[in-house]
């Protein structure tokens, strides 16, 4: 079945792949973003008749409640993303990751659905030796993890709609992001051939950009069997640290070397291992590894050189 879709933010990271996905899965989508990177991410998708796109702020419900109203379905990608931009500007993250989303909760109508993208970041620190699992708490660190718990509260408390609790996300998009974890390394790799590592021992979760547009697709394709519930989105195989992902770029990448630090901190201080196994019990398995993501990337940071691409 066919549906509109409205996806605020979708010209940034995720919405660039995500958008193309949905509207090759037959569905109209109609995208509103500020496209404050001065990004042209979805430049190749303006030939295609069921794909509308809208300059604007998520956070204006002027421009967003038209918008809503015709939609079936509802994706808030719109957010100031990542614990070093949010702490920057405190106030737009949390006016855009939180507040335009209850905005936005608030003026759908109740059969209208939400599909709520946030961030395993919010089981912050977990304990040695144990899986966080959707009945974890939530104890996030940082403002952009505080946000992101409480719009999904805000989501699910409404009902009609699905969390993905993602984690650490990796792979190429129309707008690459250089600062996530992954990218981040396997650019130092290619480029500079070294990276130092602070907390090298601290463990998080991974998962590709395609994996992440193929859950959407399945929470679409499953939603009144999925609904009303949170998802940790992720490689079950890749709960590993810092120091183990170097190891991993480093059999793509043989003379990349990587030192420990002995003293600094990581400004994002997460630290755990997730279960991913209520989604995989709905029938969703990721298509795409932690090896074939440093793979792509390799070939991507062959030709980008810059740092644009970095959301800090």
């Amino acid at each position: 079945m066919a549906f509109n879709i409205l996806i605020t933010g979708g010209a940034g990271y995720l919405g660039s792949v995500m958008t193309p996905a949905l509207l090759d899965a037959g569905h109209r989508v109609t995208v509103l973003d500020n496209f404050m990177f001065a990004q042209n991410s979805l430049a190749q998708l303006c030939a295609n008749d069921r794909f509308d796109v809208v300059r604007g702020d998520a956070r204006d419900m002027k421009i967003v409640a038209p918008l809503a109203a015709k939609a079936d379905i509802v994706i808030p990608l719109a957010a100031i993303v990542g614990a070093p931009m949010c702490d920057r500007d405190q106030i737009a993250a949390t006016t855009t990751n939180l507040e335009a989303v209850r905005d936005l909760a608030k003026a759908l109508s109740p059969a209208q659905r939400i599909l709520m993208p946030i961030t395993n970041s919010g089981y912050g620190i977990g304990e040695a030796g144990k899986e966080c699992t959707e009945d974890s708490p939530l104890k996030p660190i940082s403002l952009y993890g505080r946000t992101k718990v409480e719009a999904e509260r805000a989501a699910l408390d409404r009902g009609n709609a699905i969390s993905f609790r993602l984690a650490t996300v990796f792979g190429m998009s129309p707008r690459l992001r250089i600062d996530l974890l992954v990218n981040d390394f396997v650019h130092r790799a290619v480029t500079d051939r070294t990276v130092v590592l602070f907390e090298a021992h601290f463990k998080r979760n991974y998962i590709h950009i395609r994996d992440v547009a193929r859950a959407f697709l399945h929470g679409i394709d499953n939603f009144d069997a999925m609904k009303d519930m949170p998802y940790n989105v992720g490689l079950s195989d890749a709960n590993i640290s810092k120091a183990e992902l170097c190891e991993r770029i480093k059999t793509h990448v043989p003379n990349f070397v990587y030192l420990e630090a002995p003293v600094g901190e990581d400004p994002d201080k997460r630290d755990y291992i997730v279960s991913n196994a209520r989604i995989e019990q709905t029938g969703f398995k990721p298509a795409y590894s932690l090896d074939d993501g440093i793979r792509e990337l390799i070939k991507g940071f062959r030709m980008i050189r810059n740092t644009v691409y970095g959301n800090v």
